[in-house]
């Protein structure tokens, strides 16, 4: 049997680098993704594994990784997509999008469905980091997800990691007959630096009433790698949202099929593939 290929994003810290160290100690092919330089290539040579940068904020970078990723890698068995962040006040990228719903959503979506025929090929596994958020802030409006009518960080990363949930049932419903298998997870409250950037409310929680409560990257990451490691359809079931390897309620919102095809078709919009 071929030794699994296993992309990480945001790997260059925190739970996507601690899922890293753990699946190359169990033999796994890794493959890094960061947004710094230096930090992902600090973690890239640790591990003696390869590495790709890509800026999220920017589709064209995304564009580029999965080029690399298709020339460079004749199979990917587990995609993890685990980059994302909290951002502060409202920014919009270069291609015009809010930042937040860019980053954590859109550049997911569009990376996963550039490598979706390699993925398709080698039966893969799609993971998507989720948020206990989806439930706390999440409320989209199909008509605004650029949040120009109203905006609030909390607002704009629950929206965010929603639609990683609303993503994840689609395309398991869309592409599970062809073989893939996807799941999104919340790792818990874990002491990284996503929302380093931020000003929110959300962030203060995280950083100080939390604070004591917060988990390791090690056990933040052990959902992602349990996975990434075990049998889709036995061990766990496609299409669902994780905590601590259990199935997790999410939000009202996201077992709305309308709007998860919804969300589908204007993410294809947004990201120039339909």
């Amino acid at each position: 049997m071929p030794q699994r290929t296993v992309v990480i994003t945001g790997a260059s810290d925190g739970i996507g680098a601690a899922a890293a160290r753990a699946l190359k100690r169990r033999g796994d092919d890794v493959v890094i993704v960061g947004r710094s330089p230096a930090k992902t290539k600090a973690v890239a040579d640790e591990l003696a594994v390869p590495f790709y940068v890509a800026d999220f904020a920017k589709l064209d970078d995304v564009r580029v990784l999965a080029a690399s990723l298709l020339e460079n890698h004749d199979r990917i068995d587990v995609l993890a997509n685990n980059a994302g962040g909290l951002m502060s006040a409202r920014e919009e990228t270069v291609d015009g999008f809010e930042k937040t719903m860019q980053v954590n959503h859109l550049a997911p979506f569009l990376l996963t469905n550039l490598l979706l025929e390699r993925l398709e090929h080698s039966k893969g596994v799609v993971i998507n980091t989720a948020s206990i958020a989806n439930s706390l802030y999440g409320k989209i409006d199909i008509d605004d997800l650029n949040l120009e009518k109203k905006y609030r960080p909390n607002l704009a990363y629950g929206n965010a990691k929603l639609a990683n949930i609303l993503f994840t049932r689609e395309l398991q419903k869309r592409h599970g007959s062809a073989g893939i298998r996807a799941a999104a997870f919340h790792p818990g409250i874990v002491g990284t630096s996503f929302a380093a950037g931020s000003t929110s409310n959300l962030r203060f929680v995280y950083r100080t009433v939390l604070g004591r409560l917060m988990m390791s990257p090690e056990k933040g990451s052990d959902t992602l790698v349990w996975l990434a490691t075990t049998e889709p359809g036995a061990d766990w079931v496609p299409g669902e949202y994780y905590e601590r390897r259990k199935i997790q309620k999410a939000t009202k919102q996201a077992y709305d099929p309308a709007l998860a095809a919804a969300l589908w078709d204007a993410s294809e919009r947004m990201t120039g593939l339909a």
